[in-house]
């Protein structure tokens, strides 16, 4: 489609998923001379519908970016100099094979972020990048935010992205615990226009409650809203458990059939009856009861609960009685439930048998310092400043991030920056010179994603509803900028004792090659006869849609530019479970043993002040605050305090206080108070992934408005022993005025 201006100017309008956060919302995009002129949702698109939040619309601040790198740099003598990407991967060659040869294939480290799901090349060859280092020592943010979630799938459904999300649409009750899907528009649940969509459930006259510390933007919207003591979460759903078995409630629904006896269970959580619970919850035996008998009673209910829930003490049981209490109710795989999405392609819950597969395992392999055990392959990032700064056989000295900024974004980040600085040899793949990329020996930049193709792998596995979408490149890389695939794949040849030189052409015919040889003889002629021609994510993407549940190429998928809509959610049990025995494990022995914990914890005494993050709509962690569209208005790095607690304390509106950890109080923020009566009594919220004043960095936007770090003040040893996932709420501090 095509406009022409006043001026004979020609317009062009594009159509794109936005990559900014799991909403992941199509986009109108119009372009005149070389530049972005608007956006706006795209109303046509079969997903969206229109929606966009103003992260959207912050597309073209990010492509524009002054301080977005276009250029490999390359540390010499303490400075960083621009290099070509062929001195760039000379230097990453000689430096790297240098520190295996010394040190060891597990002397070398892989961290990558949370931009990195919403890119494909990203999500596909980096898989490839960490088989040739061949190293135990891989991290990610999942451990910051969302580990208990894949813990809990992979223990009851036997994958890892087996994850039930809400049939939004069609439920009659939603009750949230530890969500703002309002800010967020989802959260290991990928649903644009949360806020829409909910006022639908309430315009047909169903109900919508939320649990929470903080009377949140979606509490706001809620029928009802519960305060409920950070950590807790746990106790409350034992209590709504307790309450569904006392009452004959349970039912398997769906899942009749699938479960071993629930004996075990009904008397795991006999001690927890909502008399006993409420104290430790702050709320009423009353309300936690009601609150499961209408879960129960409803006939299209469900509870979603989301990153509260998740990092904190419990976060797997947590996610763990989430499930249970859907399951349990007859609503797990239900229309207007909490049901389980199929998309095209990537998702390994639809490929192989039906209804049975090898499910997984637990603490293959643990790291050195800490003993803390591998989940899905990966070690908690919270360990990666002592797998560094702690001398013996095995430890880290080189490291290759990309699309992370863990020195803000995980705990106690000033000793992960101190440790970064001893190490021999650092790569980073980023936009930005940042707090963690500062550290780099080079740092290898990406393309603009208006300049790279784009399909969701991750988020269709996640969806409110199944589609297919895909975006093509709406401008041209500048010339000698590679994709982030083609410097993975040199990477990888790197690694594996290779020259760095090597064609990238040649290495990705290799790799299909390589996913070839997975398939059957017959059906790898057909595949290389059907996807040959493609390059890149663009072949494996053609593959795997070919090979998925719809049989779709990725030419019909490009032929639609507002996407193909494949349905709403549809019940899946049991083909969807690939358990060794083909049955759902109602009671996995680790979180069986693991209610033990919160046996324990029950009678704890409640801190006198608690802290929590929280979530804002124009931010997504760390790497958003140096866009103007999306920096401006008020203060969001800002401490919300109660009235009462301002009170007692001597704060004011506006003032600084002095904010430690109560057992660590010497270490402090000096935070700006905001007072609030949305918040809890005895609760203060600070958003995560601020603190943009150190030195030698470049995000000039975001050093005007830094905020504080609030993970500065994390314990790295706090996790969740399942997970891994480090304890990023209901910690315990003290405040005091400035």
């Amino acid at each position: 489609m095509t406009e022409t201006s006043p001026a004979n100017t020609t317009t062009t309008t594009h159509h794109r998923i936005c990559p900014l956060c799991e909403a992941c919302c199509g986009l109108e995009i119009k372009v005149s001379g070389g530049h972005v002129t608007r956006i706006s949702g795209h109303a046509d698109d079969v997903f969206s519908q229109g929606y966009i939040c103003p992260k959207g619309a912050a597309l073209k601040d990010l492509h524009e970016d002054p301080d977005r790198l276009r250029q490999p740099l390359i540390k010499r003598n303490g400075q960083f100099e621009p290099a070509s990407w062929e001195e760039a991967y000379a230097e990453i060659e000689q430096r790297l094979q240098a520190v295996q040869a010394r040190h060891g294939r597990h002397s070398v480290a892989a961290v990558a972020g949370n931009p990195s799901a919403h890119k494909i090349g990203l999500m596909l060859y980096y898989p490839r990048l960490l088989k040739a280092l061949g190293t135990r020592n891989i991290f990610s943010a999942a451990t910051l935010d969302q580990m208990p979630r894949h813990v809990v799938s992979g223990l009851m459904y036997g994958h890892w992205m087996s994850v039930p999300v809400p049939d939004l649409t069609r439920t009659d009750w939603l009750l949230v615990l530890g969500a703002n899907p309002v800010a967020s528009n989802g959260s290991m649940w990928t649903v644009p226009d949360f806020r829409g969509k909910a006022k639908a459930l309430q315009a047909r006259g169903g109900k919508l409650i939320v649990i929470d510390p903080r009377r949140s933007e979606t509490a706001a919207l809620a029928d009802e809203h519960h305060f409920i003591r950070p950590g807790a979460d746990v106790f409350l759903l034992l209590g709504m458990l307790h309450t569904v078995f006392k009452s004959g409630l349970a039912r398997a629904g769906a899942a009749e059939g699938l479960i071993g006896s629930l004996d075990e269970l009904r008397q795991a959580v006999a001690p927890f009856a909502p008399e006993v619970v409420a104290e430790r919850c702050g709320l009423p035996a009353e309300t936690i009861a009601r609150l499961a008998t209408e879960l129960a009673s409803t006939p299209r209910a469900v509870l979603y609960g989301r990153i509260g829930t998740c990092t904190q003490d419990f976060g797997s049981l947590s996610t763990w009685l989430i499930d249970l209490l859907n399951l349990l109710t007859g609503h797990l795989d239900q229309v207007g439930g909490s049901m389980f999405p199929k998309a095209a392609a990537f998702a390994a819950n639809t490929a192989g048998p039906a209804g049975q597969g090898r499910g997984v395992k637990l603490g293959r392999f643990s790291s050195r310092v800490s003993a803390a055990p591998e989940v899905m392959g990966e070690l908690p990032i919270s360990c990666l400043a002592e797998e560094i700064d702690t001398p013996g056989e095995g430890a880290v000295r080189a490291l290759i991030t990309i699309a992370t900024n863990p020195v803000l974004s995980a705990p106690n980040g000033e000793r992960l920056s101190k440790a970064l600085g001893q190490l021999d040899f650092m790569v980073s793949l980023d936009i930005y010179l940042n707090e963690t990329t500062r550290h780099a020996d080079v740092i290898l930049p990406a393309p603009s994603p208006l300049e790279d193709l784009h399909y969701d792998v991750p988020f269709p596995q996640l969806s409110w509803r199944n589609h297919a979408r895909y975006s093509a490149p709406i401008f041209q890389r500048p010339a000698g900028q590679p994709a982030e695939w083609q410097s993975l794949l040199r990477l990888a040849a790197i690694a594996q004792g290779a020259q760095g030189s090597q064609d990238s052409q040649t290495l990705d015919d290799q790799y299909f090659a390589d996913e070839l040889k997975r398939l059957p003889a017959e059906l790898a002629d057909a595949a290389r006869a059907a996807s040959g021609h493609l390059l890149g994510p663009d072949r494996l993407l053609d593959l795997a849609l070919r090979g998925g549940p719809y049989k779709l190429s990725l030419d019909q998928v490009r032929a639609a530019p507002a996407g193909l809509d494949l349905g709403e959610l549809q019940p899946r049990l049991p083909e969807l479970l690939r358990t060794p025995d083909g049955r759902i494990d109602l009671t996995p022995p680790a979180l069986m043993q693991d209610l033990q914990r919160a046996t324990a914890a029950l009678h704890e005494p409640a801190p006198a002040l608690t802290l929590i993050g929280r979530r804002d709509v124009r931010s997504n962690n760390s790497w958003m605050h140096n866009l103007p569209i999306l920096a401006k208005g008020p203060e969001r790095c800002t401490l919300l305090v109660h009235p009462s607690d301002a009170q007692r304390l001597g704060l004011q509106d506006g003032s600084q206080a002095r904010l430690s950890r109560s057992d660590r109080p010497a270490t402090a923020l000096l935070v700006p108070v905001q007072l609030s009566a949305a918040m809890m009594p005895g609760v203060v919220s600070l958003p995560h992934g601020w603190g943009h004043d150190q030195a030698g960095t470049r995000l000039n936007l975001a050093a005007e408005r830094p905020g504080v770090n609030l993970n500065a003040l994390l314990d790295e040893q706090r996790r969740d022993p399942l997970s891994g996932n480090s304890v990023l709420s209901g910690v315990a501090v003290n405040l005091v005025a400035a």
